[in-house]
């Protein structure tokens, strides 16, 4: 329970967690705080009428709209089956639209409607949220370790597959 302060208001107590974690701990912890900043993000985001995984469709779009379905496919990391029925779901409900290419018109390029524009700032404003929630009580020196650990994660795991030695024959 947590002490009192002299307005009468508990405070939390800031006692640190003082298990010993191994590397054996970091794929779990690392894929629950995925999936929990997930679900926060899509309940934040459930308002603003759009889906997990729409947000990085409308985002990329913001930064570069008219790009294919594979080029999101690509950056987003996901199969460009995936992609197509995102896009065809985030079409059907007014944030997309799809447009052959004015220069070669083999090509599709799908671009953010009004209503895709006017969501940039909801998922703005509900990632700030998660974060927000997701750092509570750590310093801005924390924030920025973890975030490039984070960062240094992703990169081992992006780079090529390193060859490991075989093991010695027994």
């Amino acid at each position: 329970m947590g002490k009192k302060h002299k307005d009468g208001k508990k405070q939390k107590s800031k006692k640190k967690d003082q298990t010993e974690y191994t590397v054996v701990d970091l794929s779990p912890a690392l894929t629950q705080a995925a999936r929990s900043m997930r679900t926060v993000l899509s309940r934040n985001l459930l308002e603003s009428g759009l889906y997990a995984g729409q947000d990085g469709v409308i985002t990329s779009l913001a930064e570069t709209d008219g790009m294919t379905a594979g080029a999101l496919a690509q950056k987003l990391g996901v199969k460009a089956p995936t992609m197509t029925r995102t896009i065809g779901r985030m079409e059907a409900q007014g944030f997309l639209e799809r447009k052959a290419d004015a220069d070669d018109a083999r090509l599709t390029k799908v671009y953010l409607t009004d209503l895709g524009r006017g969501s940039v700032d909801a998922i703005e404003q509900a990632s700030s949220a998660c974060d927000r929630l997701a750092t509570l009580d750590f310093s801005e020196k924390e924030i920025r370790n973890l975030v490039r650990l984070l960062k240094a994660i992703d990169g081992n795991l992006q780079a090529d597959a390193i060859v490991l030695d075989e093991p010695d024959e027994i």
